[in-house]
């Protein structure tokens, strides 16, 4: 228990009793205001430029920096500047769709697999795997674009640069999301079900199929939400292994042409499709994990899960 008379403080405690004088500059449970502000300082310098490039791509005429009227004519208006219209540009917005969703789709389930072989395979091998599922956070992404450029180019040149080399690599850099995240999901579930299922005369894949897939999926739609959006706005992998402007996605298109100096508001406005489409995939990531987690946040379940990755 401690108490405070004019300059002195006492605590007490089961040991003994301990003073300490000098002036309480102040309570040390106040609002942390100086906490707050630069909180709030740092989300506007974040935000604040990300707004403006937003802003302007809605901008009528080209400046940068004069508000001359609303238009969408840089999105999809009939000039060749426009998205839709400049075939520079429309190209890059379904190579980056198209990269996504087939890195999503590939990853994930290889993912899911590494986590549950992970998981249930107890043996030095299986910790070593474990180490090698978190490499991609460790090694620096430009070392691992250069090494998979060199392996592409040099020894299977069969994948070629390109598309199909692009998708190689971003599963290489990916899949990690998805195996800590069902791992994560896994501990919690831990093998009971499963035992359960096999008491009852499931095969071990049945088991798996029938009964652990089902409450996996929360953490299997998270993971594929992540590697979606990270795929959206990669950059270092996919600048490596493009082969021609008909290959490069979005990230490396506004790269190239702002490096050399030809910004504009249809870069703007490609760069605006850019956040949107990984704002959408995380506020339906978002609202479809509540919903399937929504059992689990009832007064008579379990707990809510409290992170994306189902713990």
């Amino acid at each position: 228990m401690a108490s405070a008379v004019g300059e002195s403080v006492t605590v007490s405690s089961g040991r003994g009793t301990f003073a300490w004088r000098g002036r309480l500059r102040g309570n040390p449970w106040r609002r942390p205001w100086g906490m707050e502000g630069f909180t709030w300082l740092y989300i506007v310098w974040s935000i604040l430029p990300v707004a403006f490039a937003v802003l302007f791509s809605f901008n009528r005429g080209a400046s940068q920096a004069t508000w001359q009227g609303f238009s969408t004519k840089w999105y999809i208006g009939k000039s060749v500047q426009s998205v839709l219209h400049n075939p520079e540009l429309h190209s890059a917005v379904i190579q980056t769709v198209r990269l996504s969703i087939v890195t999503t789709l590939i990853t994930v389930p290889i993912g899911v697999a590494f986590a549950i072989g992970i998981a249930r395979w107890r043996s030095w091998t299986s910790r070593g795997l474990n180490f090698l599922m978190i490499f991609s956070f460790v090694i620096p992404e430009l070392l691992l674009a250069v090494g998979l450029f060199l392996l592409v180019t040099q020894l299977l040149t069969f994948l070629r640069l390109g598309t199909t080399a692009e998708v190689a690599a971003l599963v290489v850099w990916n899949i990690s999301w998805p195996a800590i995240i069902v791992i994560a999901r896994l501990v919690t579930i831990g093998p009971t079900y499963e035992e359960a299922a096999a008491d009852l005369g499931a095969s071990r894949l049945s088991a798996i199929w029938r009964v652990l897939l089902p409450m996996l999926m929360p953490a299997i739609f998270a993971s594929a939400v992540l590697v979606f959006a990270s795929t959206v706005d990669d950059f270092v992998i996919v600048e490596q292994l493009s082969s021609t402007a008909g290959t490069q996605p979005m990230s490396v298109l506004i790269y190239a042409n702002v490096h050399g100096g030809l910004s504009g508001p249809a870069l703007n406005a490609l760069a605006t499709i850019m956040l949107v489409l990984s704002l959408l995939v995380s506020v339906i990531g978002f609202v479809a994990y509540r919903w399937m987690t929504r059992g689990e946040r009832s007064p008579g379940g379990t707990q809510a899960l409290t992170s994306i990755a189902g713990i």
